[in-house]
């Protein structure tokens, strides 16, 4: 039999959902849900609560909304629960003194296969360096960045023309039943904590404008890599006639043995191919500056320029 855990969620975007909706259907009690506070997160002038809150609602799970971890408020509210447990997931990094709160401890959800990829942006930097492989990883969190002890991990293969965004939707999904099941082996008192490897660590941090410039003067695979990793946000881009072009779509498996100067784009067959160092790379969308996606072959069938793609200053 499983112990019954006192739960305290963490967690604010879509990713978490399917997370809070398992241990929502285990035998635990969440007691409360952190999330984020109501944010403007479209176009749209109003405020619209984070995914886990409007799940949280919808479950009937009482909702503490904060945005510093270092509130006196929330810390007192959090004593009062008793939680056995912290779970959190895709959340902000929590002090010490919040860590200390929880009887057992407090749990992550991680989207690596750690020590890989620690930081804030895991899935993102995977696919931009071409791994075939990524999971993820239930560990205790300490005081470092991503450095605790493992309970679970699960892994998945990564396809070659595959985004981020695919591998995100896919790591959501699998990565809930592996914490659920973490979740119920520290209930019960078989887990064991295994140390990372510090030597093989990797940084994965967050990404800025900086990171999303295609250079097509590198090898086609690396800017395959790139354009996918960065897909469907926050988009790798290049300039063509003055405008920001946002590259969505790559495919690596579609070849020509044309000759072409890096960043020059022409079509051959149904596909349309840019040139890069070493050979051309297939793109299939992209999308120009002010006008909605489109594929690369209507866009090229249509443009009447001759400059080339090339990477913004």
């Amino acid at each position: 039999m499983v112990k019954k855990l006192n739960i305290v969620f963490m967690g604010s975007p879509d990713f978490a959902v399917p997370s809070l909706k398992k241990l929502h259907q285990s035998s635990h009690k969440i007691c409360a849900v952190v999330t984020g506070t109501d944010k403007k997160r479209g176009r749209g002038s109003a405020l619209s609560p984070t995914p886990v809150k409007e799940t949280s609602i919808a479950l009937n799970i009482p909702v503490i909304e904060a945005d510093s971890m270092h509130s006196t408020e929330l810390h007192e509210a959090l004593l009062s629960l008793k939680p056995d447990l912290f779970v959190v997931v895709a959340f902000k990094i929590l002090p010490d003194a919040m860590l200390r709160i929880p009887a057992i401890g407090s749990v992550n959800l991680h989207a690596s296969l750690l020590p890989k990829y620690r930081g804030a942006a895991p899935i993102h930097h995977a696919v931009m360096q071409g791994e075939t492989e990524t999971g993820c990883t239930i560990f205790m969190l300490d005081s470092g960045m991503d450095t605790g002890g493992i309970i679970a991990q699960n892994s998945i293969s990564i396809g070659q023309d595959e985004t981020t965004g695919s591998v995100y939707t896919r790591l959501m999904e699998s990565g809930s039943d592996v914490l659920r099941a973490a979740v119920d082996a520290i209930a019960d008192g078989t887990y064991t904590l295994q140390k990372q490897d510090d030597t093989q660590a990797t940084k994965a941090p967050k990404l800025f404008d900086e990171h999303c410039k295609v250079d097509f003067n590198r090898p086609a695979q690396v800017v395959h890599n790139h354009i996918r990793g960065l897909s469907p946000f926050p988009c790798a881009y290049a300039i063509l006639d003055g405008k920001k072009i946002k590259l969505l779509q790559s495919s690596i498996q579609i070849s020509s043995d044309e000759k072409i100067e890096s960043g020059k784009m022409f079509i051959e067959g149904n596909h349309v191919f840019v040139g890069c160092d070493d050979k051309p790379l297939c793109l299939l969308t992209i999308q120009v500056e002010g006008k909605r996606a489109m594929s690369a072959i209507d866009f090229m069938r249509g443009y009447s320029g001759s400059g080339k793609l090339q990477k913004p200053d």
